[in-house]
């Protein structure tokens, strides 16, 4: 593999435009070499029009300027000039290149290049630093965490020790210190980080495998513990000044903190919890600066495959001397990262992990997930085995010519709509998952970083094989339900068993739920807790504080109404035991009717009360309106929702018109909501007109297109065909719109630089709400 993939492979996604432009680099250098290439052409071709005026003949003519190399020692100091540039306003170098062989023919192509050069060498340098900087602020927060939770365990442990001194955290020391020794010696290079191998030497399909490795191990012993002795706390003076946020992650939190003070006495299971939290901060920050030393690398091997491809285009030997000014530089030079990698491993060993290191570096290294072969291999099988079912389905139903007898006719009357009702459930939910195997797929492909957008656990997320091995699975069991059922019904004919193939589609709703809910660890435990976690916060809304998946599972949520309606029917055919005289007659029910429409409205409740409860406390902090609009968006829908399912119900010109004039409005507002804010499309002023400035996918119809799908109607058709293929174009809509959702958010974060998630610290210090106050 060559090493601009292995570069764009490595890449944090968040970071891209921070990191060093080698493709545009590249770029740069084959103009280079194509005009030095017309060069020779030039002189090649002028050569042999005097040869063959002449009439003679030479052999081996060929142009080889190699002038450059003969002398290459002693004119290598003379080919560039590098001057570092000092700002005044923040202390900052910067540096200037200037191309000492300008009048030379060409010349103005390679100092154009040392000009980009230089502009992404400052570039990375600025955006280190103040990365840097921003995880030495953290640093200094997490040592006064540490200095708390430290002083809450003794309390816990010692109730009446109230005039210890403790020990002041060790790592508090060592960051004091880092600013004394942070750099290397001028002149040296990053050997530590590839294992004492030169940049130049690493062969390229080996620099995936080094970037994963180039955090130091660090082995302590007892003499580092040391080193942060001498100072001592005052456990009455740290408990003073601490108090213990609440997160509030449960419903019952969330009511104490909006009717009374949320503080409650120290205990083991509050402590028990900060311990949780601080661990998730602890593992996020080592992940951040695990990712800063892998851009660090990255770009340096960059820079150096760069001067490499420079010198061999242009013969000419510049490489070790900017590679000398890229070493002395912040990201060639310094070693704060390294110093607080091994600190904070130090640190989570000893308080985390009960001093044992191999589970302490598991949880701060957790595995990459690898693609597994068994899951292709099953994926295909019953991608097969599914059609062969549809096939045999088909056949049975011709082959025993249900349509032409009564009791097929009765059979269809009231048992095929029961599976309408399943293949509704299950064939929805199935579309879904298909579409969402294909978003995972796309969103791979265009390094959209899904797994930290929606907050996956690194090594639990599914990936599209495992969602389309999930999708297939359920359309082998409903299709094996369904060919069992007419295998009982038409061949075994059970008479003393009438009921027996009514309880099966009952049975693999069972089937499936118990799946769902199963507490052990088998069939993606981590991903199906995910989910029950994401739905119940979608139905406890006003209880907990919306995240992105919420809202998301929510609005997917919008999609299925005939899915959950088809629970309704479940509901009322085996509840009031219509199964046991084979007969629906569910709609002839007053509360079936009525539950008809709150189905119909729930999950547009449930996003409604997401926005309109919450945004009332966005509202107050971000001072931003758009929120309330998002929530009238839902409102209006809800209205047409419930104007429409009348309709359907009742009939009559009044409400036909009713339902066209809310459906109109509601499908504007949320047409116009999702293209324009969720997507962030329709700009006019933006380099891609009535789209946007940043795009990920090339093909620019494809946006126009996706617009243009929002929207369809379909009215000549059966009512229920229309029904099941307008429930299905939905939910291809909706997959569509999640593709766009995301990668919209993924370049918010771009924009941002927003790579890492923020995780809430356990103890807030009251000076710091005073000085905060004083600013």
């Amino acid at each position: 593999m060559k090493f601009g993939k292995i570069y764009k492979k490595q890449m944090v996604p968040e970071w891209v435009e921070a990191y060093m432009d080698y493709n545009g680099m590249k770029r740069i250098l084959k103009e280079i070499r194509s005009y030095k290439h017309s060069k020779l052409t030039r002189a090649a071709s002028r050569v042999s029009r005097q040869a063959e005026a002449l009439h003679r003949s030479f052999s081996g003519l060929a142009f080889h300027p190699r002038h450059s190399e003969q002398h290459a020692g002693d004119i290598e100091d003379q080919v560039i000039k590098v001057d570092t540039v000092q700002q005044d306003d923040d202390f900052r170098q910067f540096y200037k290149t200037k191309f000492l062989k300008k009048s030379e023919e060409g010349g103005e192509f390679e100092e154009y290049f040392f000009k980009k050069l230089d502009e992404n060498l400052n570039k990375v340098n600025k955006f280190y630093r103040d990365k840097v900087e921003e995880v030495l602020e953290e640093a200094a927060l997490l040592d006064k965490q540490m200095d708390a939770l430290i002083a809450l365990r003794v309390k816990v442990q010692k109730p009446n020790a109230d005039n210890l001194n403790l020990e002041k955290h060790p790592s508090d020391k060592v960051v004091v210190e880092a600013s004394d020794s942070s750099t290397r010696t001028p002149g040296t290079t990053n050997k530590d980080m590839v294992h004492g191998m030169e940049r130049t030497d690493i062969p390229e399909e080996e620099a995936t495998h080094i970037a994963a490795d180039i955090v130091p191990v660090s082995h302590t012993d007892g003499n580092e513990e040391e080193a942060g002795n001498g100072e001592k706390q005052d456990l009455r003076e740290i408990l003073e000044r601490v108090k213990m946020n609440d997160a509030l992650e449960s419903p019952i939190s969330t009511l104490k903190g909006v009717f009374g003070d949320s503080n409650e006495p120290i205990s083991k299971k509050g402590l028990k919890k900060a311990e949780e939290q601080l661990r998730l901060v602890f593992s996020e920050f080592y992940q951040k600066l695990r990712r800063l030393k892998e851009y660090s690398f990255m770009n340096l091997l960059a820079f150096s495959k760069i001067m490499k491809k420079y010198e061999k285009i242009a013969s000419r030997n510049a490489s070790r001397n900017y590679m000398k000014i890229v070493d002395n530089s912040l990201i060639g030079s310094s070693d704060e990262v390294n110093r607080l990698l091994e600190r904070v491993e130090v640190t989570f060993i000893k308080h985390f992990s009960s001093g044992n290191r191999r589970e302490g570096m598991k949880s701060l290294r957790p595995k990459v997930k690898r693609e597994r072969h068994r899951v292709t291999f099953f994926s295909g099988f019953f991608s097969g085995c599914s059609i062969a079912l549809v096939v045999a389905v088909v056949f049975k139903i011709e082959s025993r010519k249900i349509m032409d007898k009564d009791y097929g006719t009765e059979y269809m009357a009231n048992i095929i709509p029961l599976y309408r009702q399943l293949f509704d459930l299950f064939g929805f939910i199935i579309l879904h998952m298909l579409m969402y195997s294909a978003n995972i797929y796309f969103w791979r492909l265009y390094r959209v970083n899904y797994t930290f957008i929606f907050g996956f656990k690194q090594g639990t997320e599914l990936g599209y094989r495992d969602v389309f091995l999930i999708s297939t699975g359920l359309s082998v069991l409903a299709f094996i339900c369904f060919l069992l059922n007419l295998q009982l019904d038409m061949d075994w004919k059970l008479k003393d068993h009438k009921t027996l193939p009514e309880v099966i589609p009952l049975g693999l709703v069972a089937v499936v739920l118990s799946i769902l809910f199963c507490p052990f660890n088998i069939i993606y435990r981590s991903s199906r807790l995910f989910f029950i976690r994401a739905l119940f916060h979608c139905i406890c809304a006003p209880l907990f504080e919306v995240t992105l998946p919420d809202f998301f599972l929510a609005d997917h949520l919008t999609s299925q109404i005939q899915a959950i309606r088809s629970f309704e029917l479940f509901i009322c055919y085996y509840g009031l035991g219509e199964y046991l005289q084979r007969q629906n007659k569910c709609h002839s029910h007053g509360v079936y009717n009525a539950f008809y429409f709150v189905v119909a409205v729930i999950p547009y409740w449930l996003r409604f009360l997401q926005f309109f409860l919450q945004c009332i406390r966005r509202l107050c902090k971000e001072k931003e309106s758009v929120h309330g609009y998002n929530a009238l968006k839902y409102m209006l829908t809800i209205i047409a929702v419930i104007i429409r399912t009348a309709y359907e119900l009742k009939k009559g010109r009044t409400w036909m018109i009713l339902a066209l004039v809310s459906s109109g409005v509601a499908t504007g507002m949320n047409t116009f909501w999702d293209i324009v804010i969720d997507w962030g499309l329709l700009r006019r002023h933006s380099q891609n007109p009535y789209l946007r400035d940043k795009l990920l996918v090339p093909h620019k119809s494809v946006y126009f297109a996706a617009m243009l799908v929002l929207e369809f109607n379909l009215k000549s058709l059966h009512k229920i065909a229309v029904t099941s293929i307008i429930s299905c174009l939905e939910i291809v809509r909706r997959g569509i719109w999640s593709f766009f959702r995301l990668e919209n958010e993924h370049l918010n974060n771009v924009g941002k630089y927003r790579a890492f998630k923020s995780v809430p610290h356990p103890f807030h210090y009251y000076d710091d709400e005073d000085a905060d106050k004083d600013d």
